[in-house]
């Protein structure tokens, strides 16, 4: 797929007459060829287009498109490309890949998401299309960048991601012409010239073989069409057999009574070669998720040990078969153009039931990773440890640095595998332990916040499973995290309309969590949208169903934000009323810290109510709760409305007491100070009242740790 090859001076085959071993396969990369290309592409870089002739600015970057049927080098040429110009574009190199493994079209609002990632700007999770291809646009607003968009299957995704500004540059790879984009620049790839062709082999077969029959040399190039992966495969043959000719490689190929594309020639001769363990391994290949595979994927798929997998993917590299990801990790590709190929392989030999069975065995793998990778952030739990040393010892990871380093860089892959485990719609108990693991993990090793993204996809695809099986409760969860993802970016009106959906589930599940859950999470939109009077409707519902079933302290949280919503309307004596039932309730928990805030907020309340020497008092209590709690940060912003308050009510000597002992309290974090450093600026300090997390993870009945 290619013009790149490695020089190691020939490869090895084993006494035994395996592949070649990892230590002969080729390790640095370097391109070959196309000259001619390469100066034609870089002279269009700065070659007047029609809209500058014309004297009018240009609408978009400027557009240079690589064509060509995959397997002829489209991508190497373009990371040519790309190395060379790099320089000129001080806002670096952004890449995307544009199409799946299997051929699918990748959501433009995938990619857009993964390039936002690229330049450090995470996309608003659940964001659309539009919205993410003008966040991409606007990013690269003031930065001169190269963008490499890989496989475009059409026009319109490269016109979604193009930037706005003539100073950057997009290099487009696809297999055909981008038409609808103005003044695109194709150069159309065939084969290698033979001097490049001949040069590709020798850097498998080292320099020896070629000098002697250069001749045969030439005729093989030209058998394989000078194609890349065609020459790499035959390369890769030859290297695996140090006593045959390159002539005897020539003959087969041409003897070969087959109208197919040599590709698919030399791969059945590259395959039929195989020892059968490994023919299965190559096979089974075509069902790694994004094409991306470790030797815990190949181990799964054709359920042998770990060790013995990755001797054979090394071994496929210097055949030809696989490329070596740059990663820390032991990481392979699978050659687009070779993906359809290894799927053919795989349904003419296994049975549909035996691909399925390969599926399940992965995503087992996959599933048993994840929860690995989450038991070793786990440290303080006794529980965790235990599992996490009843596992294998190839599941675990050295330390939690490790199992974060495999979760960044397996992260396509394990999306893809989600996807593709729903999509599959036979795996859908394993699909939900997956999604279930997965959620986990990331939360774990990256926060909800950083993970926002991912999450908002894994819980769509969760929805899509619970709705498919008819599971209520799942659903009620799914649309319970959508909805506070929607919510934390501000799409109050869609989070709406998710929570309602998730109380509707959760009663036909009769889950009083899920529903209760969702009628706070109702008026907690409803608050948003400032309407007041609906809010504390539903959080008098959902208090409703904690009393009767005395959860005490979920009952005492939502009296605060009935509360909260009636002070937000200026119904300051329900506001009070619902704050002293809060209090009351901490009071019977014993919650010395949620006392604390309670009558902070009181005191807020009596403050607006026009009630200052009340909110004096009730502030001054607060305080001391505060301390009996040992709560620094709450003393001190209780210390700082003290202050706020005694300057209104003419004080101010004791306002610089009460600023100075907030000061104290909160040292170098102290805030806004004035230029004396004698006081703040005046504004209010607001103490929320504990409302408790909004975090509902999934719950699957059948996904146990």
């Amino acid at each position: 797929m290619a013009d790149q090859a490695v020089d190691t001076g020939g490869t090895r085959a084993s006494g035994t007459g395996r592949p070649p071993a990892v230590e002969a396969a080729p390790t640095d990369s370097q391109f070959l060829g196309r000259t001619r290309e390469l100066k034609e592409l870089r002279a269009d870089i700065g070659r007047a287009g029609l809209n500058t002739l014309a004297g009018r600015k240009a609408p978009h970057a400027r557009v240079l498109l690589i064509a060509g049927r995959p397997g002829f080098g489209r991508t190497a040429l373009a990371e040519e490309l790309v190395r060379q110009v790099t320089d000129g574009y001080p806002g670096g190199v952004l890449r995307a890949r544009l199409t799946e493994p299997d051929g699918t079209r990748v959501p433009v609002e995938r990619a857009a998401r993964a390039l936002l990632g690229e330049l450090g700007r995470p996309a608003p999770a659940g964001a659309d299309e539009d919205d993410l291809s003008e966040a991409f646009r606007e990013a690269l607003a003031d930065r001169r960048v190269v963008l490499l968009l890989d496989d475009a299957v059409d026009a319109e995704q490269v016109d979604a991601l193009l930037p706005d500004t003539p100073d950057s540059l997009v290099v487009a790879v696809s297999g055909g012409p981008l038409t609808g984009i103005s003044d695109v620049r194709p150069c159309t790839l065939g084969g290698l010239d033979t001097k490049s062709a001949v040069e590709l082999l020798e850097r498998f077969t080292g320099s020896v073989r070629i000098t002697v029959d250069p001749r045969s040399a030439e005729g093989l190039a030209e058998v394989c069409a000078a194609q890349p992966a065609a020459l790499r495969l035959a390369g890769g043959w030859l290297a695996a057999r140090p006593t045959a000719a390159v002539s005897d490689l020539a003959k087969q190929l041409r003897a070969e009574n087959d109208d197919s594309p040599v590709l698919v020639r030399i791969l059945k001769l590259s395959y039929a070669s195989l020892p059968t363990p490994a023919a299965r391994i190559l096979r089974l290949l075509a069902l790694a998720p994004a094409g991306l595979v470790d030797p815990h994927v190949a181990s799964g798929l054709a359920g042998c040990s770990v060790g013995a997998a990755r001797t054979t993917l090394d071994d496929f590299v210097a055949l030809g078969l696989l490329h070596r990801v740059d990663s820390t990790l032991a990481q392979y590709e699978v050659p687009g153009c070779l993906q359809p190929l290894l799927w053919s392989l795989a349904e003419s030999h296994e049975r549909p039931g035996e691909l399925q069975l390969a599926r399940a065995r992965m995503l087992e793998r996959t599933v048993r990773l994840l929860q690995s990778c989450r038991a070793i952030t786990e440290t303080d739990s006794p529980l965790a440890r235990e599992k996490l040393l009843g596992m294998p010892k190839a599941l675990r990871f050295p330390s939690p640095r490790a199992a974060e380093e495999w979760l960044c860089v397996r992260r396509p892959a394990l999306l893809a595998a989600a996807r593709l485990a729903v999509a599959d719609g036979e795996l859908d108990t394993l699909a939900r332990r997956l999604m279930s693991q997965l959620v986990r993990a990331m939360v774990a090793h990256f926060g909800t916040q950083a993970a926002a993204a991912d999450l908002y996809d894994i819980h769509r695809l969760v929805l899509d499973v619970a709705e498919r099986r008819s599971l209520p409760r799942e659903q009620a969860a799914a649309l319970l995290n959508l909805g506070d993802l929607d919510a934390r970016t501000g799409r109050t009106k869609a989070a709406l309309a998710r929570y309602r959906a998730a109380l509707d589930a959760g009663r036909r599940a009769n889950d009083p969590y899920a529903t209760g859950r969702a009628m706070e999470s109702v008026g907690g939109a409803h608050q948003e949208l400032e309407d007041y009077d609906r809010a504390a409707d539903w959080y008098g519902r959902a208090l409703v169903q904690r009393l009767a079933r005395d959860e005490r302290q979920d009952a005492a949280r939502l009296y605060g934000r009935i509360a909260s919503a009636h002070t937000y309307a200026g119904r300051y004596g329900e506001a009070l009323r619902n704050w002293s039932s809060a209090l009351t309730g901490y009071r019977r928990l014993g919650d010395v810290g949620a006392q604390a805030r309670a009558l902070s907020e009181m005191a807020r309340v009596q403050e607006y109510a026009g009630r200052p020497e009340e909110a004096l008092r009730t502030c001054q209590e607060a305080v001391e709760w505060a301390q009996r709690a040992d709560d620094s940060r709450l003393q001190a912003a209780l210390q700082l409305r003290l202050a706020d308050t005694l300057e209104r009510l003419g004080d101010p000597a004791a306002a610089r007491l009460h600023r100075e002992a907030a000061k104290r309290l909160l040292g170098p974090e102290f805030p806004d100070a004035d230029a004396d450093g004698t006081g703040v600026t005046g504004e209010t300090h607001e103490i929320d009242a504990e409302h408790g997390s909004n975090a509902y993870e999934i719950r699957i009945a059948s996904a146990k740790d």
